[in-house]
């Protein structure tokens, strides 16, 4: 019996979600052509919704985003207008005319200015609008290119609430990077151009925000934030081991059943569920937090708390509002 999926939405203030989709029936659909035009688009319907893309990773038949949503403010007319003109930087005859009508519009608080304006932001600062409009809009380019039609995703989209502390975001992106290096891809994330260390390893400044949220630094020197993170991807002295194999499902289990531990760059090395499909993921204080509203808007009174990942590694006391029976790990 499949169940139900859980989703909780964040209190008044800033959050941080990780998202994931997939391709209808899983179909590998994405060749590199078709992951440019999505990169390109993750960024730019990021700017025009003003959330921040911390990191992400395309692969053929999913992707996956590690997004913060800042606390909701007052938005000018002339942002407004920027982000429109993100969002259209090739306008037709008829967007550049109607831009024009709405700009002399905006100027003189006219009728047209307040639904323009409901309009634009009600797709603004929300991580369920910022996915919507980034799947619809590829999802017409890659229809019109290969001359099909119908639904190009499987899904609405999974998401997990992530606690905004350092460890626990960096675990995350972490994790998220190294989906090219899971899918035997590359050997090293910076090697692949279609996630976020790879972009900002390549310099790209949007990229390097990200990166620099992620270790908490706001040192201006890329190569010290690169290698504080490279720490957590690949452990100690930061590179790549020898003949690395993706550590399978049995393996942990096997380490589990004996009480045994793993590093924590290796665990990531194999696909944890709980990233996607554990609901909220933090520190017992922040989840319980969380359990309490999902509670308060299911108005159920479940015995449920807040569930510690597996010793397996160690997780800086990671845990989740879902717990996961079967097949947590792989």
């Amino acid at each position: 019996m499949r169940r139900a999926r859980i989703k909780i939405d964040a209190r008044e203030g800033e959050a941080v979600y990780h998202v994931m989709t997939r391709t209808v029936n899983g179909e590998r659909l994405l060749d590199d052509t078709a992951k440019e035009i999505l990169r390109k688009q993750l960024w730019q319907i990021a700017d025009y919704c003003g959330v921040q893309v911390i990191t992400y990773a395309i692969l053929s038949n999913h992707f996956h985003v590690l997004l913060r949503v800042p606390r909701k403010t007052h938005i000018p007319d002339a942002e407004l207008l920027r982000r429109y003109t993100v969002l259209y930087p090739k306008p037709t005859r008829y967007q550049t005319a109607k831009l024009e009508v709405i700009k002399g519009q905006l100027a003189q608080g006219g009728p047209e200015a307040l639904a323009f304006t409901q309009k634009q932001l009600a797709l603004m600062g929300d991580v369920s609008a910022f996915m919507k409009l980034l799947k619809q809009r590829f999802s017409v380019w890659f229809n019109r290119t290969h001359q099909r039609y119908g639904t190009l995703w499987a899904e609405r989209f999974k998401s997990v609430l992530v606690e905004g502390k350092a460890g626990v975001i960096r675990t995350m992106a972490a994790y998220i990077d190294l989906n090219a290096v899971r899918a035997g891809l590359v050997k090293d994330p910076k090697d692949y151009r279609f996630c976020g260390y790879g972009e900002a390893v390549a310099g790209n400044k949007a990229a390097c925000e990200g990166l620099a949220r992620v270790v908490e630094t706001v040192s201006p020197r890329r190569d010290r934030v690169q290698s504080c993170y490279r720490q957590t991807l690949f452990g100690k002295g930061g590179a790549p081991k020898e003949n690395a194999l993706r550590i399978s499902p049995e393996q942990v289990k096997k380490v589990m059943e004996s009480q045994g531990h793993l590093p924590l760059a290796d665990v990531l090395r194999c696909r944890v569920r709980y990233f996607s499909d554990g609901a909220v993921l933090g520190s017992q204080a922040f989840v319980q937090e969380y359990l309490q509203v999902y509670k308060h808007q299911t108005g159920r009174r479940s015995r449920k708390v807040p569930r510690p990942l597996p010793s397996v590694t160690e997780w800086g006391e990671l845990t989740t509002l879902r717990g996961l029976r079967n097949q947590a790990f792989g």
